[in-house]
């Protein structure tokens, strides 16, 4: 759970400006004033909904990984040149909306034209008779998704999906996939639907708002259908500079999709990842006619990465939580691994129990090596929850439990802080507690063992082992102490410790599993949150447990543990507190376990009470990839506004 002890924030932002000289009408050399400096990442920002109705609203997304100041900014339409306007806020965070009214209105039909401060065009749009009325927003995702007219106003502000109609017109699967700015100025289109599109009357125009549209039967080569789930490309006409935008139109005159890009952010060419639905980045090769590789760096074409996914309307009683006590990020910590985009996989508010109807609180991730399908999740205040994927979106497995199962400490008493999860060698799950929640101010730093086979909504431990005594720093009488216990947990085989040279701290010597033969196939890890130590158990058949000592992570804190094969390493996860980072721990030398090295989390993620975090195994391998998951505790994202707001679960790779 989220918590404040010694937790500071650290923050900077770096510029750049370019400054410009020429010569005056006198032919004398004279200094101009400096343009001002597009602002990093301004060609994520994109015009995501627009109305023509009542105040003419406007509202814009930031669909990169960085806030973007718009101070400055202006907007064009049909009637008037570039005017300032006044948004909400002068700062669009990432997956974060503003809006603004159009400061003299906007037609029945009309063009939308967003500028920075220094002139540069941002985004376009542009309407036939009546097609912003109520509004026209972008559905299938905000900043990503197709022109739709919708029949209500009501997302200014907030994610467009709630106003979106649950099918997309066919036009609305036409996507711009991939763009060039290196000669032959090639764009490919790439329709996702079911159904070939007729696209002969269909218009191009670049960011100059002094061209006129082209058809692209006219383009070479002549563009007039494009096959269901096929692709088309054509060299513009109109040439497409260094930075610079694309505006994809239909035979009304109403915008289909849209791209810009910064300086040689088209080299070789800027492509939508994942192909045909993600935000653009720069690639390494360009692979025009064929699925997006997505094997760039990011860089100007988009970003380093996108968040995907979220969205949705609060529940009744669901209240995401601000985090708490922001750290630095420890000295020697290397970037994350795995691929720059990330997903919000469950659905909003998805965890509300009659114990936690806020919603927020899912801590410990595992998955079940056995079956690497199912995840499981502890939530605090006595939840345990079975999850599959569905759509994409992890969810409750119906065939265990749709609204997750109760769990209770031996003898079917208490509220189990339950925090840490894993899955034992037995195949049994095993969950950390820090306090029973019914008497919160006492600690209860426990280790349970469950049966996922047992029937019922709410489980009992098969076998319980209760460590509380060895941390007398926590029995102070405070709820905040006692929330400083055993925050993760992590089942760590015997074969690994052997066969990497563990020395046993009890004895001296190499780790021999049957000098304690009641303690199964393996050790257990518990991460303390009071000073980020793993503390090591062997938990016996009978109740009892053997304490192998404690190992050091480097880290002021450990919010989860997990011992991922695919690396060989113990994994210690720490939240804000520590800068949001993963710490790998090997057996050194000298058969100490150690630290190995540090990982921050991908860019695009927010700073939050990211607590539970697991890797698949390796036997999910996809081109090289396979799945990591992240839960944010407070459910809070990138706050009030935001795609990410009121989830808990994240999804992105690692490497194999």
């Amino acid at each position: 759970m989220p918590t404040s002890h010694s937790r500071v924030g650290v923050a900077s932002v770096c510029a750049a400006a370019l400054t410009f000289s020429g010569l005056v009408a006198t032919g004398l050399l004279a200094a101009q004033p400096a343009a001002a400096a597009d602002p990093v990442g301004y060609q994520n920002v994109r015009i995501n909904e627009v109305t023509s109705s009542n105040n003419d609203t406007v509202e814009l997304y930031n669909a990169g990984s960085t806030a973007v100041s718009i101070s400055g900014w202006k907007m064009s339409d049909d009637s008037f040149s570039p005017q300032p306007f006044s948004p909400s806020s002068s700062t669009v965070g990432p997956g974060g909306f503003v809006t603004f009214n159009s400061p003299k209105g906007l037609g029945d039909s009309d063009k939308l034209v967003v500028y920075t401060a220094g002139g540069a065009v941002v985004d376009r749009v542009e309407w036939a008779t009546d097609k912003a009325k109520p509004a026209m927003a972008r559905c299938g995702g905000d900043g990503t998704g197709a022109w739709v007219t919708t029949p209500t106003a009501s997302t200014f502000g907030a994610a467009n999906a709630s106003a979106c109609p649950s099918t997309l017109p066919s036009t609305g699967q036409v996507r711009i996939n991939e763009v060039t700015s290196d000669g032959s100025d090639t764009v490919e289109l790439y329709n996702a639907g079911t159904s070939a599109v007729s696209i002969g009357s269909w218009k191009y125009v670049d960011n100059d708002t002094s061209h006129s549209p082209v058809s692209l039967s006219s383009s070479s080569p002549s563009a007039t259908t494009i096959p269901a789930g096929g692709y088309i490309t054509f060299d513009s006409t109109l040439g497409l500079g260094d930075s610079d935008s694309l505006v994809l139109l239909d035979g009304n005159g109403n915008s289909v999709d849209s791209v810009t890009w910064a300086t040689d952010g088209a080299k070789p060419s800027d492509e939508r990842c994942t192909n045909g639905t993600g935000w653009f980045r720069t690639s390494m090769a360009a692979t025009l006619g064929s699925a997006n590789s997505c094997s760039g760096g990011g860089g100007g074409g988009g970003q380093t990465g996108h968040l995907w996914g979220g969205g949705g309307s609060l529940t009744s009683g669901c209240t995401p939580e601000a985090p708490s006590g922001t750290g630095a990020t420890p000295v020697g910590t290397s970037a994350w691994p795995g691929g720059p985009d990330v997903t919000i996989t469950d659905n909003v508010c998805a965890f509300t129990t009659s114990t936690g109807p806020e919603g927020r609180d899912v801590s410990g991730l595992a998955f079940d090596p056995a079956n690497p399908s199912v995840l499981w999740a502890a939530k605090n205040k006595n939840w345990l929850y079975k999850l599959v994927k569905s759509n994409g979106k992890w969810v409750p497995d119906p065939s265990w439990s749709v609204t997750g199962k109760q769990i209770r400490f031996a003898g079917g008493a208490g509220q189990p802080d339950s925090e840490g999860v894993t899955v034992g060698g037995n195949g049994h799950i095993y969950v950390t507690s820090e306090r029973d929640n019914a008497n919160n101010t006492v600690p209860k730093d426990t280790i349970m063992e469950f049966d996922p086979a047992a029937t019922g909504s709410t489980l009992t431990p098969v076998h319980q082992w209760d460590m509380t005594s060895q941390f007398p720093q926590l029995d102070t009488g405070s709820k905040d102490d006692a929330n400083l216990g055993f925050e993760g947990v992590g089942y760590v085989p015997d074969s690994w410790l052997t066969a990497n040279g563990w020395v046993d701290p009890l004895t001296g010597a190499a780790y021999d599993p049957a000098n304690y033969p009641l303690h199964g196939s393996g050790l257990y890890f518990a991460g303390l949150e009071w000073d980020g130590t793993l503390h090591v158990y062997g938990l016996n058949s009978d109740g009892s447990f053997t304490t192998f000592g404690t190992v050091p992570t480097g880290k002021a804190s450990v919010m989860d543990v997990m011992f991922d094969a695919g690396t060989q390493r113990i994994v210690a996860t720490c939240d804000n507190t520590c800068g949001e980072t993963h710490t790998f721990m090997k057996v050194n030398a000298a058969g100490t376990i150690v630290p190995d090295v540090t990982y921050t989390n991908p860019a695009v993620m927010p700073i939050d009470n990211l607590e539970g975090f697991a890797m698949a195994p390796t036997s999910t391998c996809v081109n090289g990839s396979r799945e990591a998951v992240w839960s944010d505790d407070g459910i809070y994202g990138f706050g009030s506004g935001s795609s990410s707001y009121g989830h808990a679960l994240y999804s992105g790779t690692f490497p194999c």
